[in-house]
């Protein structure tokens, strides 16, 4: 008996059918995740967009505002795209000067941020270069932002207070900060250990602290492998 002929349109109809989604279409419908992060200065700017996220997008925005301002810049920046999450990074930078004024607007940042439904905070009290300090040693001592600045002189040789925070510096900090001589996953712990200590205290008597670490922990997630 011959066999029954095959419509051309039923073999392009079987050639083309799926029994389930391949696992690669599955994975390209993934929406990536979106950060705003809205940062003090340049230096922190540069280093969060230097992060090789591959699912998420990082849009970083320098700010050069003081705490509580930043916070009200990030919620304006908020209304211009659906982010997913919100990060307000900023420093204490100690001023001896009027130290009660900058001591409540530390606090009140900080206080404004955590209670914000959407907005998280990643503060360092004296300054953001604890974080980079981290990498290399840890410390529980209340040093003041030269401190750092004269460690990573060394570390780096280069006069990080002068050069250090220029543009094309800052361009080189995330990867000579994934170097032999230093360690991201120490400087979590590090972070950590020193958050972890002072958690019962005002975030302006919180020192050292960085709570960078928190941010970066959740970067990490959607880098490339």
């Amino acid at each position: 008996m011959s066999a029954k002929p095959i419509k051309k349109s039923d073999q392009l109809a079987g050639w083309n059918k799926k029994a389930s989604p391949s696992k690669y279409a599955i994975g390209s419908r993934n929406i990536a995740k979106k950060f705003l992060i809205v940062c003090e200065g340049q230096t922190e700017e540069i280093y969060f967009k230097s992060f090789p996220v591959l699912t998420a997008t990082v849009s970083a925005k320098e700010t050069g505002r003081t705490k509580l301002a930043l916070v009200n810049k990030a919620r304006d920046l908020a209304k211009e795209d659906n982010y997913d999450e919100i990060w307000c990074v900023f420093d204490m930078d100690i001023n001896y000067a009027d130290q009660e004024k900058q001591r409540n607007d530390f606090n009140g940042a900080v206080k404004q941020c955590q209670e914000t439904k959407k907005f998280k905070v990643a503060y360092s009290n004296d300054c953001f270069e604890l974080w980079f300090y981290l990498h290399f040693a840890y410390t529980d001592q209340q040093n003041h932002r030269t401190f750092y600045y004269r460690k990573l002189r060394e570390f780096w040789d280069i006069n990080y207070e002068k050069k250090g925070k220029e543009l094309e510096f800052c361009s080189t900090i995330y990867d000579k900060l994934q170097a032999d001589n230093c360690s991201q996953t120490e400087a979590i712990k590090r972070a950590e250990k020193l958050h972890q200590s002072q958690n019962d205290k005002l975030p302006c008597d919180q020192n050292p602290i960085t709570t960078v670490y928190e941010l970066v922990r959740e970067l990490n997630k959607y880098l490339k492998q």
